[in-house]
């Protein structure tokens, strides 16, 4: 696995400036989004905790479909801005938290029904992502889901040489794509058990699905 890309200062600093244009993302994160959608079983949810919200884009569509308490945090103070006032309709029931980059979240055991994370560990270091992994095991409550999509290395030719070429620029400078490159979620996941996974192809970009829950638990 290749390493982290971006220090925490230049993350930061790369997110605060692309801000609302993350959004753009959309045509090829949308579909992988929708799919972790219909597993993750939100409409159910009563606490949701969310590593890295960007916009606040996929917190408001997860709110609109119950009551559920959130909390989210991201490393730019603009995205959090975003997110605040995109969810500014569910105010009562929102927890917004600038992160310093700390990965122990200040949240309790057993706390929450879904842990989600979209498109953020593939910004990470291997140890970043078990370190993200090991506090979703312990906020999640013993029946929570762990809800997460990233970049993924490609399916078929084309798909491929898509993940080659990412590959390549992350190589050249890592600020091109943000930091991000494909990551194999599921060589992360022992100790959880896998429910939903699929990996999503969309204009070549690959993107993983998971959906698990901790191992017994469910």
């Amino acid at each position: 696995m290749k390493p982290r890309g971006l220090t925490q200062t230049e993350t930061e600093k790369f997110y605060d400036a692309l801000g609302a244009k993350q959004d753009g993302a959309g045509y090829y994160e949308d579909v992988t989004l929708a799919q972790l959608s219909r597993f993750a079983d939100f409409e159910s949810a009563i606490s949701i905790v969310e590593f890295g919200c960007g916009t606040g884009r996929f917190a408001e569509e997860m709110l609109r479909l119950n009551n559920a308490s959130y909390w989210g945090c991201d490393v730019s103070a603009t995205m959090i801005q975003l997110s605040k006032k995109r969810l500014a309709t569910f105010s009562e029931r929102v927890t917004l938290v600038k992160s310093s980059g700390d990965l122990s979240l200040p949240l309790p055991d057993n706390s929450a029904d879904r842990f989600v994370s979209n498109y953020v560990l593939d910004i990470l270091s291997a140890d970043e992502i078990e370190a993200v992994l090991r506090e979703a095991k312990r906020i999640l409550k013993p029946d929570g889901l762990l809800c997460l999509t990233g970049l993924t290395h490609g399916k078929g030719l084309f798909s491929k040489a898509w993940t080659a070429f990412w590959n390549l620029r992350f190589d050249l400078n890592p600020k091109w794509v943000g930091g991000c490159r494909p990551v194999a979620l599921t060589d992360f996941l022992d100790g959880w058990e896998v429910l939903h996974h699929n990996i999503v192809t969309v204009r070549g970009i690959s993107s993983e699905v998971v959906v698990g829950s901790k191992k017994g638990n469910w």
